[in-house]
């Protein structure tokens, strides 16, 4: 590692890394056929934690990982739909993937483009690359900690002007609990607001400069691994309210739900003075 904590180029690791995004690259697109097929008419349950999963993401995962299993046998892979509801998996390799096959999963059943593919990369249990395939852009947004952001093959990162009532734009999830409305209220009666219905995406937007930041309540480390890592390439600020996932030591379907805010500096330091307690 350098001093800047990036990783020295040649090194043994950056070889390791460099070759797991590509195979994670080819992966993830090798499914978008099978993505854009089911979009919109594609069989569905609902799961006990009431949110849907559909069959189209049990395919795509175990397709990638199938597909990247071939290439690094010794690595950990962590699926919210391909592993054991009931088990709780201790990750032990060096490299772990972290994949959530259809984020905003009630929007692709009900043919609205809001939704994505989410693939992240972790070392030593830390996200160091994210690959995100945006399919209302149909579009791939990728980086992680040295390596830069990149939205569509263009350079991106995180909106660094001021917060402006006429323009500023934050993306958040709903419903909200009582608590948090009331802290949130001074901003949404102030600056814009969206719901896009993807943790995935309104991390990725936040990320690239599409809106000033994001915070959600109650996601799972699958919703937001690749984002993390897309967050810190940009250069934005991730801020968890309550303890960090990271570094990840074992994954599973019952894992708590994590509250955070991301995205400018500016945007950050008004959700510190919104939750500050």
């Amino acid at each position: 590692m350098g001093s800047n904590g990036q990783l020295a180029k040649g090194s043994r690791v950056e070889v390791a890394l460099r070759h797991r995004i590509n195979a994670g690259r080819v992966a993830l697109r090798n499914q978008l056929g099978l993505f854009r097929s089911q979009f919109g008419d594609v069989s569905s349950e609902w799961k006990e934690d009431d949110t849907r999963v559909t069959f189209a993401d049990f395919a795509i995962s175990e397709k990638i990982f199938h597909e990247l299993r071939a290439s690094f046998p010794k690595d950990d892979f962590c699926s919210e739909e391909g592993n054991p509801p009931d088990e709780e998996q201790a990750l032990e390799a060096e490299f772990a993937w972290v994949l959530d096959p259809i984020d905003g999963t009630n929007n692709y059943f009900l043919g609205l483009p809001l939704c994505a593919i989410s693939l992240a990369i972790l070392r030593q249990g830390q996200p160091v690359y994210g690959l995100v395939y945006d399919f209302a852009r149909d579009c791939l947004i990728e980086g992680g900690p040295g390596f830069g952001l990149s939205d569509d093959g263009q350079r991106a990162g995180c909106e660094t002007a001021p917060l402006d009532p006429k323009r500023s734009i934050a993306a958040l999830s709903f419903p909200l609990a009582p608590e948090d409305l009331i802290r949130l209220r001074s901003w949404m009666e102030t600056y814009r607001c969206r719901a896009f219905g993807s943790a995935t995406l309104n991390l990725a937007y936040a990320a690239i400069g599409k809106v000033d930041g994001c915070l959600d309540f109650k996601v799972k480390v699958w919703d937001m691994a690749a984002g993390y890592a897309l967050m810190a390439a940009g250069g934005g600020e991730f801020h968890f309210d309550g303890p960090s996932p990271f570094p990840l030591k074992t994954f599973g379907a019952r894992m708590p739900a994590l509250r955070y805010w991301a995205g400018s500096s500016h945007f950050c330091n008004c959700m510190k003075d919104a939750f500050r307690d």
